[in-house]
Protein backbone atom coordinates (compact mmCIF):
# COMPACT_ATOMS: atom_id res chain seq x y z
CA UNK A 1 0.00 0.00 0.00
CA UNK A 2 1.39 3.29 -0.63
CA UNK A 3 2.35 5.52 2.36
CA UNK A 4 0.10 8.24 1.07
CA UNK A 5 -3.27 6.11 1.39
CA UNK A 6 -1.85 5.05 4.80
CA UNK A 7 -1.47 8.61 5.70
CA UNK A 8 -4.93 9.64 4.48
CA UNK A 9 -6.46 6.68 6.47
CA UNK A 10 -4.72 7.63 9.58
CA UNK A 11 -6.06 11.50 9.04
CA UNK A 12 -9.29 10.20 9.38
CA UNK A 13 -8.89 8.11 12.46
CA UNK A 14 -7.30 11.40 13.84
CA UNK A 15 -10.22 13.19 13.66
CA UNK A 16 -12.80 9.88 14.63
CA UNK A 17 -10.56 9.27 17.53
CA UNK A 18 -10.06 12.92 19.27
CA UNK A 19 -5.56 12.07 19.06
CA UNK A 20 -4.71 15.63 17.63
CA UNK A 21 -1.07 15.10 18.65
CA UNK A 22 -0.74 12.27 15.65
CA UNK A 23 -3.11 14.92 13.21
CA UNK A 24 -0.77 17.29 13.42
CA UNK A 25 2.30 15.15 13.26
CA UNK A 26 0.58 14.22 9.78
CA UNK A 27 0.48 18.06 8.30
CA UNK A 28 2.65 20.51 7.05
CA UNK A 29 3.13 23.37 8.99
CA UNK A 30 1.46 25.49 6.02
CA UNK A 31 -1.47 23.05 5.50
CA UNK A 32 -5.01 24.27 4.56
CA UNK A 33 -7.72 23.06 4.13
CA UNK A 34 -10.33 24.64 1.76
CA UNK A 35 -14.10 23.66 2.94
CA UNK A 36 -17.41 25.13 1.34
CA UNK A 37 -18.12 27.03 4.52
CA UNK A 38 -14.37 27.98 5.19
CA UNK A 39 -11.09 28.07 4.67
CA UNK A 40 -8.69 26.67 7.47
CA UNK A 41 -4.76 27.99 6.97
CA UNK A 42 -1.95 26.52 8.91
CA UNK A 43 -1.67 23.12 10.45
CA UNK A 44 -2.14 24.89 14.45
CA UNK A 45 -5.31 26.80 13.02
CA UNK A 46 -6.87 23.71 11.71
CA UNK A 47 -5.86 21.69 15.17
CA UNK A 48 -7.40 24.09 16.80
CA UNK A 49 -10.48 24.30 14.74
CA UNK A 50 -10.94 20.04 14.96
CA UNK A 51 -10.03 20.22 18.62
CA UNK A 52 -12.68 23.14 20.11
CA UNK A 53 -14.28 24.41 17.25
CA UNK A 54 -15.75 21.99 15.09
CA UNK A 55 -19.95 22.08 15.67
CA UNK A 56 -19.80 17.70 16.01
CA UNK A 57 -16.75 15.97 17.62
CA UNK A 58 -19.13 12.36 17.88
CA UNK A 59 -18.57 11.79 14.37
CA UNK A 60 -17.21 9.10 12.27
CA UNK A 61 -15.46 9.36 8.56
CA UNK A 62 -15.93 5.69 6.92
CA UNK A 63 -14.06 5.94 3.49
CA UNK A 64 -16.35 3.91 1.20
CA UNK A 65 -12.52 4.73 -1.82
CA UNK A 66 -9.06 6.14 -2.22
CA UNK A 67 -8.30 7.70 -5.87
CA UNK A 68 -4.92 7.68 -6.54
CA UNK A 69 -2.75 9.26 -8.85
CA UNK A 70 0.89 10.92 -9.15
CA UNK A 71 0.02 14.34 -7.58
CA UNK A 72 -2.43 13.33 -4.72
CA UNK A 73 -5.23 11.20 -3.86
CA UNK A 74 -9.10 11.64 -3.75
CA UNK A 75 -11.24 10.39 -1.11
CA UNK A 76 -14.77 9.53 -0.62
CA UNK A 77 -16.41 8.78 2.18
CA UNK A 78 -18.81 9.89 4.77
CA UNK A 79 -19.45 12.09 8.18
CA UNK A 80 -21.52 10.13 10.52
CA UNK A 81 -23.38 11.26 13.21
CA UNK A 82 -22.50 8.86 16.67
CA UNK A 83 -25.92 6.77 15.95
CA UNK A 84 -24.86 6.31 12.52
CA UNK A 85 -26.69 8.65 10.76
CA UNK A 86 -25.02 10.63 7.65
CA UNK A 87 -24.21 14.07 8.03
CA UNK A 88 -22.79 14.67 4.65
CA UNK A 89 -21.08 12.89 1.93
CA UNK A 90 -17.53 14.08 0.72
CA UNK A 91 -14.92 14.03 -1.14
CA UNK A 92 -11.36 15.14 -0.27
CA UNK A 93 -8.69 16.22 -2.70
CA UNK A 94 -5.75 15.71 -0.14
CA UNK A 95 -2.20 16.97 -1.58
CA UNK A 96 1.29 16.07 -0.30
CA UNK A 97 4.42 17.78 0.63
CA UNK A 98 6.56 15.02 0.72
CA UNK A 99 5.11 12.70 3.39
CA UNK A 100 3.01 15.28 5.14
CA UNK A 101 -0.66 16.69 4.11
CA UNK A 102 -0.03 19.91 2.15
CA UNK A 103 -3.85 20.81 1.35
CA UNK A 104 -7.01 19.04 1.65
CA UNK A 105 -9.88 20.36 -0.64
CA UNK A 106 -13.33 19.23 0.34
CA UNK A 107 -16.31 18.74 -1.53
CA UNK A 108 -19.74 17.96 0.18
CA UNK A 109 -22.85 16.72 -0.92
Amino acid sequence: MDNRVEIARTYYRTLDDHDYETLRSLLSPEFVQHRPDMTLESRERFVTFMREERPQTDTSHPIDTVYENSTGLAVEGRLLADDGTQIAAFVDVLTFEGDLIGQIRTYTA
